[in-house]
């Protein structure tokens, strides 16, 4: 049911990685099976995927507590152009619209551009937008970014404080 009262908040944020490893190295880590190998708590159900892996059309959830879990939907996947996108949606709260390109800065190192688009879509989802501050996003993106680079150095997780 439609709230006529509620006006949706939107949000965007954006984040540029360096990860120290090619495209070609980087590009596989933008799953989530493979980013319960690298990321400390990453939990996920994979709903649908032919392959197993992160693939377009691939469907999985994430819990969040005290929320309903996230569904996710991989909306383009290109492995040749190292470009991954995601629709999520949070029941009775919000969308989010996740794109990452990986871009070579130089032989042993790639950027890393996120973006990421959040729809309130109830009070709560307006109120997650509200509550997502420039300081929080970037702690979660630097550790993302720590997290990977320290993988690919060590084959291990970075575990979090």
């Amino acid at each position: 049911m439609k709230n006529p009262k509620l006006k949706a908040k939107r949000i965007m944020k954006t984040y540029r990685q360096t990860i120290n490893a090619s495209q070609e190295t980087v590009f596989p880590l933008l799953c989530p099976v493979r980013e319960a190998e690298w990321l400390d708590g990453w939990q996920y159900t994979m709903i649908y995927s032919e392959s197993g892996l992160v693939e377009e059309g691939a469907v999985f959830s994430t819990p969040r507590e005290g929320e309903p879990d996230t569904v996710w939907v991989v909306t383009k996947h290109d492995p040749d152009k190292h470009v991954v996108e995601f629709t999520r949606f949070t029941h009775q709260s919000r969308t989010c619209i996740l794109k990452i390109r990986v871009l070579p800065q130089n032989v042993e190192s790639s950027h890393v551009d996120i973006s990421y688009t959040y729809t309130g879509i109830s009070s709560s989802g307006n109120g997650f937008i509200d509550g997502l501050t420039e300081e929080a996003f970037r702690k979660d993106m630097k550790f993302w970014e720590d997290a990977v680079n320290h993988f690919i150095n060590t084959g291990q997780q970075l575990k979090r404080a």
